[in-house]
């Protein structure tokens, strides 16, 4: 089947001058030095609102682009057929769309004060507001368009003296996508197909497994078999090993077949996730992990490491699942390389993702004889070779409710089944983590195949 389309809009190079005299909406004075300024950046009809800092540059400062010192990426958009399709009004694709259809608004609002922890300010003042039409119709033929790269004036109704200014570019690019869903839980050994649109094709099989304390495997599993040898290698080299009574979960692991039934990646609990002394909890200090391997030369390759904790939260927001990827060498001895850390809202769930985008440099910046709305951008090399850009996501359920994780893949990172495996794997380690992160005092989400194993 063929990738999902899906468009990517970046926005970045923030940068801020602002008059002496210039006076925040509902608020007093505001001197230029003496505050920090953040943006607010939001895609209309998009749910997501991204927050980014807001370099300051003289007011004399010419209009000349700020210095990349100052150039970054503040925002970053994605959109699948059925955002364009809402942006649209009917099928974005559809070649008699009518004007202005398809055309998005970008909202960028400017403070002043504290920056929280979402979109709300604390202690915040509204300096002004800028708004970009974005036709993203000019990315049906396969490239990127830059819509604006300048400044644009804040508010209305003052003199161009008077107002503060902003620097922004804006940028939109196809960004092709595989889409896989679970058609169950993970500890269910669910099926996991490929979707596009309405059509959904079967394309792997999950099986979940439990390995008893005799290091033996659940024999209600599909997968049943002894460990691999290279999983017991790095279980060794990473100090893994370790069996503690108590509080602990341990010995978990999912293997994805084919529609052959060849298994062709596997995530597997290396190191047991326990309760730190005195709590219920896995701490950030000694997280639990996974293995993610893949076959190679006839025995399994370790691919990856997924760390996990249970991050403590204050607020409305309570405690998250913290985790850490890391992609690993091609040998026990070499440092592995992090692609993804973060935390998810453990009571509303949210999304794992590896997202590149900038790692390797300015995803925004524009070869010097570049100009008009199809600049071609600068490639920077990224700190993971082999890896740019969006990589994948998958959704995760909030803990004690059962999920059905969906997989988006980046095209660029899918050359071969046993690719797309690898990251099917990691997103079922990924979501099964968020349950062995529950607190030890509660019980856990259990499917019929894993009610006699699941357990501390």
């Amino acid at each position: 089947m063929d990738p999902c389309p899906f468009v990517r809009v970046l926005v970045g190079n923030l940068a801020l001058k602002v008059p002496v005299a210039a006076r925040p909406a509902g608020g007093s004075g505001v001197h230029p030095s003496a505050h920090p300024f953040f943006a607010t950046v939001r895609l209309d009809k998009h749910p997501s609102c991204h927050t980014a800092a807001v370099p300051l540059l003289p007011p004399d400062h010419a209009d000349a682009p700020p210095p990349p010192a100052a150039a970054s990426l503040a925002a970053g958009f994605h959109l699948s057929k059925a955002d364009l399709d809402r942006i649209a009004g009917r099928s974005f694709f559809s070649p008699a769309s009518a004007s202005g259809a398809g055309t998005a608004t970008l909202k960028v609002a400017i403070y002043s004060g504290g920056r929280g922890t979402t979109c709300w300010l604390r202690s915040r003042r509204l300096l002004g507001r800028a708004s970009l039409p974005l036709d993203l119709r000019e990315t049906a033929e396969g490239r990127a368009v830059v819509f604006h790269s300048g400044w644009v004036a804040l508010g209305k109704g003052a003199s161009a003296a008077a107002k503060a200014q902003l620097y922004l570019t804006v940028k939109a690019e196809v960004d092709p996508r595989f889409v896989f869903e679970f058609d169950g839980e993970p500890e269910r050994s669910p099926q996991v197909f490929q979707v596009q649109g309405n059509r959904r094709q079967p394309v792997y099989t999950c099986s979940f497994s439990c390995r008893h304390h005799s290091g033996e495997w659940n024999r209600g599993s599909r997968s049943a078999q002894s460990e691999p040898s290279s999983s017991r290698r790095w279980r060794s080299s990473l100090g893994s090993e370790r069996e503690r009574p108590g509080k602990e979960r341990k010995g978990w692991s999912v293997t994805v077949h084919d529609l052959s039934g060849s298994p062709v990646a596997l995530a597997s609990m290396v190191t047991p996730f326990v309760a730190s002394p005195g709590t219920d909890r896995v701490s950030r200090s000694n997280p639990g992990a996974w293995l993610i391997l893949r076959p190679g030369d006839g025995t399994w390759q370790p691919w990856g490491r997924l760390e996990a904790w249970r991050e403590r939260g204050g607020g409305p927001a309570g405690d998250g699942l913290g985790y850490r990827f890391e992609l690993l060498p091609d040998t026990a001895a070499g440092p592995g390389v992090t692609l993804a850390e973060s935390t998810i809202s453990a009571s509303k769930g949210g999304k794992f993702s590896i997202d590149l985008t900038g790692a390797g440099g300015n995803p925004l910046a524009r070869t010097p004889s570049s100009s008009g709305r199809s600049g071609e951008l600068v490639r920077r090399s990224s700190p993971c070779p082999g890896y740019r850009g969006f990589v994948m996501s998958s959704t995760v359920a909030s803990e004690g409710n059962g999920g059905r994780p969906a997989v988006e893949v980046g095209v660029q990172h899918v050359g071969c089944a046993e690719d797309a495996a690898a990251f099917v794997a990691l997103a079922a380690a990924v979501d099964l983590s968020m349950n062995a992160c529950r607190l030890f005092s509660h019980k856990l989400r259990r499917g019929p195949s894993s009610a006699a194993t699941m357990r501390w």
